[in-house]
């Protein structure tokens, strides 16, 4: 009797939010500040988009969309026009205008001890004029062809309530003033955020007087919250819970293929790098990972569709690029590299490692869907050719840390998403010579890979005007990078996952972003 008691009111609480017109949404993706501008990474950008709009609003299919501009169009091929929104205010009552975005293309590439900052989408301005209070133009060195998804990769904060503002006064909510659907009640480093409607918002009304974004990190903790009721919507379900989940009566499940590569970064050209040693552990003379056949026997070593059915649970895409199919800059030409171990035995033996060497696999353990037991799997099929690997995964905020400001390690599991639909941050990440002044090879990925042949093919790409020709140059520099040199090494893109209580509907988003703004009362 007790049971049916206890399932009875597990029940009920599922049945309804504390409020109808509440929602509790718990991530696993760990986001690090309420500054906008601190961090390019997905789990701020969602949970800062509650507060913040941008100039062009990306729909759910990652196309540009009007937002604090509603239109905006090329007067020659280095200048592009925008018409901003008249008539929006920030949540304190000060009204948007085009010095605002004059403030945010100061502050964004400047903020002090960014992780990686907004430069490589405002650095391609070098100009920008005000034509009036709601008209911009926007000057470039070359032709952009991709300015308008540039201006749908970063918020827009007011000058008033930035000005002189640091992150911190982001986090306390003192500087988190923006135009966005949503105004901060409050903000917990490492917990949670709280958000109130704002009843002012120039876009479609919201149906959720207050919105509590949970952070919790660890899946089956995650779980538990949405089956006890405790939340209302979790995002990054576990692949081994979907179909448990599925079954339950008072739940549903969304997925969505995403743009989300999940690959390996490779630090491929420096002459010596932290974590690889011979089997004794005595230094190398010299990096292998320099050596593109060593680079092609850790790839061909992978069993990636090992990985979809016994890791990912189906779940998974496996690839050799960048991005997945049916997106821009997808190659039909480009096949899922074959795994052939005996083959990547041979590759180690013709580039002098007969014997392989010790390695150690970097990654989160937080960060992507199924991300350590992925380090694990890795680790074992590398051993079975000769490269005894060690794992040492940590919580992202650690391991983004260690790899990205203080280049700390030699290989690493990680992802990457485009915020553009193309692409163009996939070549100027992870193929170009870093130039951070160009928005080339950030510190977050610094592989210290460096072809000047291929720095010439990617500024092509990226200046293209034509979309045929664009996607043609995209094809060519990503079976370089990608295929040829294997400056990164490609394993699957993620399918995304969410799930939620019977009574509410969400729309998923290409871009992975889990915002309240997706979700919706059934009908």
């Amino acid at each position: 009797m007790r049971k049916q008691l206890l399932g009875v009111a597990m029940a009920a609480a599922l049945a309804l939010p504390a409020r109808a017109a509440d929602i509790t949404i718990a991530v696993g993706g760990a986001f690090t500040s309420m500054d906008p501008h601190f961090f390019d990474l997905t789990p701020n950008h969602a949970l800062t988009w509650h507060v913040f709009d941008r100039l062009v609003h990306p729909d759910a299919d990652q196309r540009p969309s009007p937002g604090l501009a509603t239109s905006w169009k090329p007067l020659d091929d280095r200048t592009w026009e925008f018409r901003l929104r008249q008539g929006v205010t920030f949540h304190d009552g000060t009204p948007f205008t085009a010095d605002d975005v004059v403030f945010t293309f100061a502050r964004a590439p400047n903020v002090p001890n960014s992780p990686t900052s907004m430069g490589q989408y405002i650095r391609p301005v070098t100009r920008l004029e005000v034509v009036d209070a709601h008209t911009i133009r926007l000057h470039t060195a070359e032709p952009v062809p991709l300015i308008p998804q540039m201006m749908s990769s970063f918020s827009v904060v007011g000058r008033r309530q930035g000005d002189g503002m640091s992150t911190s006064d982001y986090n306390s909510g003192r500087a988190a003033v923006g135009t966005g659907p949503y105004k901060l009640a409050s903000f917990t480093l490492g917990d949670r955020a709280v958000f109130t409607r704002n009843p002012d918002w120039w876009g479609p009304a919201q149906p959720w007087d207050k919105v509590t974004y949970r952070l919790i990190t660890n899946d089956s903790a995650r779980v538990a919250a949405l089956q006890s009721g405790d939340v209302d919507a979790i995002d990054a379900v576990p692949t081994r819970d979907v179909a448990r989940l599925q079954k339950d009566a008072r739940l549903s499940v969304a997925s969505r293929p995403g743009l989300r590569l999940i690959y390996l970064y490779v630090d491929s050209n420096r002459p010596q790098t932290p974590h690889v040693t011979d089997k004794a552990g005595n230094p190398l003379p010299k990096n292998p990972l320099m050596d593109v056949r060593v680079r092609q026997a850790l790839s061909m070593a992978i069993n990636r569709d090992g990985i979809r059915r016994q890791i990912m649970e189906g779940f998974s895409l496996p690839t050799g690029q960048a991005q997945p199919e049916g997106a821009m800059g997808y190659d039909p030409s480009i096949k899922v590299p074959a795994y052939d171990a005996d083959g990547a035995r041979k590759l180690l033996a013709e580039a002098g490692y007969p014997d392989g060497f010790a390695i150690t696999l970097h990654g989160p353990n937080d960060r992507y869907v199924n991300d350590d037991s992925i380090a694990q799997a890795l680790a074992q099929m590398w051993s079975r050719i000769g490269v005894k690997t060690a794992v040492a995964t940590a919580p992202a905020s650690v391991f983004f840390t260690a790899g990205g400001v203080r280049d700390e390690h030699s290989i690493a599991l990680t992802g990457w998403s485009t915020s553009t639909g193309e692409p163009d941050t996939h070549l100027s990440l992870m193929l170009s010579t870093p130039d951070p002044q160009r928005g080339r090879g950030t510190r977050l990925r610094p592989s210290h890979y460096s072809n000047p042949e291929l720095d010439r093919l990617v500024d092509r790409a990226l200046t293209t005007i034509d979309q045929e020709a664009r996607e043609k140059l995209y094809f060519e520099a990503i079976r370089w990078g990608f295929q040829k040199e294997l400056a990164v090494i490609p394993i699957h893109h993620q399918v995304n996952i969410w799930a939620m209580r019977k009574g509410l509907a969400y729309a998923p988003m290409l871009s992975e972003q889990t915002r309240a703004t997706e979700f919706s009362l059934a009908k």
